[in-house]
C-alpha cells in the first residue's frame, strides 16, 4: 500500500542527506556549486529523482554534472547508509531549469510592462473614432 506522506517526508531526508554527502563523497575538485532544490520519491519508495542547480557558466555546468552522473552510486550508498531503510531509492539526478525558465518569465513581464507604458502614453492623447454618440437617434414627433 502506498504511503504518500512517508515518501514526502523520505523526500525531505534524501535532499538533505544528499547534500550533506555531497562535500564528503564527491572529492572533485571541479564540481562546482550545487544546491539540491527538491526531491521526489515514488509511493512505493523504490525510486527518488533529485532536482538541482548549478551556480556558474555553462562550462562549469558541464562538467559539474558529468561529476555528479559519475558519482551517483557513491551519494546513494552514503545516502543508504544515514537513511535506516531496508531498500534505499534508486536516485536520478536531474538539473532543474526553473531557475533559468524564471529568468525567462522576468524579462516576458518587463517587455509587456513596457509595451503597456507605451499604449498608455498613446491612450491619453487619444480621441475616440465617430461621434460622442454612436447610435442613431430618430427624430422625435410632436
Amino acid at each position: 500500500m502506498a504511503d504518500h506522506a512517508r515518501a514526502l517526508r523520505l523526500a525531505e531526508r534524501i535532499k538533505v542527506l544528499a547534500a550533506s554527502a555531497l562535500a564528503k563523497v564527491v572529492k572533485d575538485p571541479d564540481l562546482g556549486f550545487v544546491t539540491f532544490t527538491d526531491a521526489r520519491v515514488t509511493p512505493d519508495l523504490m525510486q527518488a529523482r533529485l532536482f538541482y542547480t548549478v551556480f556558474g557558466s555553462d562550462a562549469d555546468k558541464a562538467s559539474t554534472v558529468a561529476i555528479l552522473q559519475k558519482n551517483t552510486g557513491r551519494l546513494r550508498g552514503e545516502i543508504g547508509k544515514q537513511l535506516g531503510i531496508r531498500m534505499t531509492p534508486t536516485l536520478e539526478l536531474v538539473l532543474d531549469d526553473v531557475p533559468e525558465n524564471a529568468g525567462d518569465l522576468n524579462e516576458l513581464l518587463a517587455e509587456a510592462k513596457r509595451r503597456d507604458g507605451e499604449l498608455e502614453k498613446l491612450a491619453k492623447g487619444a480621441k475616440h473614432a465617430g461621434d460622442a454618440d454612436p447610435y442613431i437617434q430618430k427624430p422625435q414627433e410632436d
